[in-house]
């Protein structure tokens, strides 16, 4: 017991900026494994609940960096953590020499690669951090981190991470991490139209959905979004599909990630025609009422297309 209690002692504190959906189920597995917080977000409001559950609330992102020399950012895109780090009462302010910054946002490498040069100048390590698996995933700590960064650096992450996720891979360089979270979620946006496509195609010609399922589960056309997060409502349970797409992986989010392999593509000269054809897709979703949907509405989005 008292060594137990000494080991809590000697955890120094750990930084969290952003505490939307995603920061906050994260911080607090953060403070559930003995971890002092010291918390902030460009909203008050969504303070609160860390607050109460013991995190410590301070005014800026600068005055976090004075208080911890560990520092976890969970923000929506490119530009907010551009501000975060590098602006007015930005980490980078006040950031002590030797101080650990992970991003746990989805952005573009090329914006993770620019914050890293920037924590260097100041004494400080940066790595990319983006995460799979969703709010769900977030609150049981069953997160998957792909971790970029110096090598060096990444043990020390590692401690972090493993107490907000089930698994934690170092993908290489800064930027790497974020590059193998933009072609996942491409493939998976892709293969999500697809199976939607199948689905639809089979019911028009009379098969059962559930036994097109069960057929396509066997065969070589399987993939996890026929097997695991199928988009036809009553194929599976416990998927968004069965309570009219709520929750899981909003169709905004995925829209956004397609835009960052659109970029990526554009910027390496790579040919990705069903990856742009499937950011247009969920583009067009977002201005048709989907936008707060599951990406796997795709289903109902595509049914409603043609009977028009």
């Amino acid at each position: 017991r008292v060594l137990s209690s000494r080991s809590m002692a000697s955890k120094t504190p750990v930084g969290f900026i952003g505490l939307g959906n995603m920061g906050t189920p994260m911080a607090k597995n953060l403070l559930r494994n003995g971890y002092p917080v010291i918390a902030t977000d460009v909203f008050p409001e969504s303070c609160k609940e860390l607050q109460d559950t013991g995190a410590q609330v301070v005014d800026s992102p600068a005055e976090v960096a004075e208080k911890a020399d560990r520092i976890i950012t969970m923000l929506p895109s490119s530009p907010n953590v551009i501000e975060v780090y590098t602006g007015p009462n930005g980490i980078l302010k006040k950031v002590k020499k030797g101080t650990l910054l992970i991003d746990s946002s989805t952005i573009d490498p090329a914006v993770s690669k620019e914050m890293a040069v920037a924590a260097e100048k100041m004494g400080a390590v940066f790595m990319d951090a983006p995460v799979s698996g969703g709010v769900g995933a977030a609150s049981l700590a069953k997160l998957t981190f792909m971790v970029g960064g110096v090598e060096e650096e990444y043990h020390a992450a590692q401690e972090l991470l493993t107490c907000m996720g089930a698994n934690v891979v170092y993908c290489g360089q800064v930027g790497t991490g974020q590059a193998a979270k933009i072609c996942n979620n491409m493939l998976l946006a892709i293969g999500m139209i697809g199976t939607a496509e199948t689905m639809n195609l089979g019911i028009r010609l009379g098969l059962d959905p559930k036994l097109l399922a069960k057929i396509l589960n066997m065969s070589s056309g399987r993939c996890w979004s026929s097997d695991t997060y199928n988009p036809v409502p009553g194929v599976m349970e416990g998927v968004p599909s069965a309570n009219n797409y709520q929750g899981g992986f909003g169709t905004t989010l995925m829209a956004k990630d397609l835009g960052l392999a659109q970029n990526t593509a554009t910027n390496t000269k790579t040919p990705v025609p069903l990856g742009s054809l499937a950011h247009q897709i969920y583009r067009v979703m977002c201005s048709r009422g989907y936008a707060n949907k599951d990406f796997s509405s795709v289903f109902q989005f595509l049914r409603e297309e043609e009977g028009q």
